[in-house]
């Protein structure tokens, strides 16, 4: 049996990915991508991600619905796609992400226990809580802290160091659940105790850090935060 983490004080969780289901606002067009639908849903997830990245090295921040817009534009020129109705019609969609299936469940069990809950995420205020909305998840979090509060994107370490600060806990007391590997390894880089999502059955990284578990599902993290008994 898998040895479950001990002292965790806050589960933290990264949104898209982990709770909210980026690809979901490609398929809902799946009537005009068509064949192209899974082409669309990893480059614009690609490129989203290279954006933050580069934008950080270069210290040139835009929010994160900017930087999802322009992600998504070069992804329908690229497929060939420059159709304006398309394009609003997927951001809007994705200002409403899906949830995962297990989220809501996951969270209100973390609650019952009384363990604190909060997102940290790449998000702006506005996108993250237009997601919640839809998801009717947010009254399941203590907090949803955006990177948009500190000015640069994740990796980088003043954006864990946020949620210390937020919720007044210490670093290993936090658990920290994200499906980006590339999130995952910074956080325990960090020193958060980390619980790798591995949704999408990745390779591990060859980064600095290494997660204390890896799961499929959120429906697994209960049984590794929560005293047993």
């Amino acid at each position: 049996m898998t040895a479950a983490l001990v002292g965790i004080r806050a589960c933290v969780f990264d949104a898209y990915g982990t709770l909210f289901d980026y690809a979901s606002a490609a398929a809902a067009c799946r009537d005009v991508l068509g064949e192209k639908l899974e082409r669309v849903t990893s480059l614009w997830r690609d490129k989203q991600l290279q954006y933050t990245w580069l934008r950080a090295i270069q210290g040139q921040h835009a929010d994160f619905r900017e930087v999802t817009g322009d992600a998504l534009d070069f992804t329908l020129e690229t497929v060939g796609l420059t159709d304006a109705a398309l394009r609003k019609r997927l951001m809007d969609l994705y200002a409403t992400l899906n949830a995962f299936p297990e989220a809501a469940a996951v969270l209100r069990r973390l609650k019952a226990a009384g363990m604190r809950t909060a997102i940290l995420s790449n998000g702006t205020p506005a996108l993250l809580r237009s997601a919640l909305e839809h998801t009717g998840i947010g009254h399941l979090l203590d907090a949803v802290l955006s990177v948009e509060e500190v000015g640069i994107y994740k990796p980088h370490a003043r954006v864990y160091q946020l949620a210390v600060d937020r919720l007044g806990v210490a670093p290993d007391q936090i658990s920290f659940q994200s499906s980006n590997a590339w999130d995952a390894w910074a956080a325990s880089a960090f020193g958060m105790r980390v619980v790798w999502c591995n949704r999408y059955a990745q390779p591990p990284e060859r980064l600095p850090g290494k997660p204390d578990h890896e799961i499929r599902s959120l429906a697994e993290l209960p049984a590794l935060v929560l005293p047993q008994g």
